[in-house]
């Protein structure tokens, strides 16, 4: 097993209850009641399943040692008994952002869009791992899976951190993005194995 290697499957089971999916750029996702989070591959899709999303764990890419210090730092674990609210937010960026070389995406990305500063200002109300969807194929509808995990007084901070993120110059390079929220249903902690 990969524990590196994430599947989000949406369709009739697992511990989350979708309460909305929204295309906030770019094409929908099919409606699907209830998202799973499954570790490691599978060799067939799920009876029921509408859409599996894949994404690989991986190093932050866009930021500098002092940043990464900040976050660990700050970061909580997902599965927190009170963060019973989640997004799931894929991600496809543009093949000008692609184009681009490593450093001035680094410069749009932070120095211009403040994304790491943006999200520690609400570390640790909200929990977040991201997910690499490019390395995987040409195939992955997405380039990041992003998941979130906060308590349900959160959700407006939540809700205030994507619209300043949305506002940025980064986000002109997004080509598709979905906004799926969720609910944790049980007394686990949402992610399976």
């Amino acid at each position: 097993m990969n524990a590196r290697l994430f599947s989000f499957v949406g369709g009739v089971t697992g511990p989350w209850r979708v309460v909305s999916i929204s295309a906030v750029v770019g094409s929908p996702l099919d409606d699907v009641r209830r998202l799973d989070i499954v570790t490691g591959a599978f060799p067939e899709v799920p009876t029921g399943a509408r859409w599996v999303l894949r994404g690989f764990t991986s190093n932050e890419r866009y930021v500098t040692r002092t940043e990464k210090d900040h976050l660990v730092a700050k970061q909580p674990t997902l599965g927190r008994p009170r963060a019973t609210r989640a997004a799931l937010i894929p991600i496809r960026k543009t093949a000008s952002w692609w184009s681009l070389a490593q450093d001035e995406r680094r410069r749009i990305f932070e120095e211009s869009s403040k994304h790491v500063a943006t999200g520690l200002r609400y570390l640790p109300a909200v929990a977040r791992r991201l997910h690499h969807c490019r390395d995987l194929g040409e195939n992955e509808p997405f380039d990041f899976l992003t998941w979130f995990e906060f308590g349900p007084s959160d959700s407006p901070d939540f809700d205030e951190l994507l619209a300043e993120l949305r506002a940025t110059e980064e986000w002109r390079y997004v080509d598709r993005e979905i906004d799926i929220r969720v609910v944790r249903d049980g007394p686990n902690n949402g992610i399976s194995g």
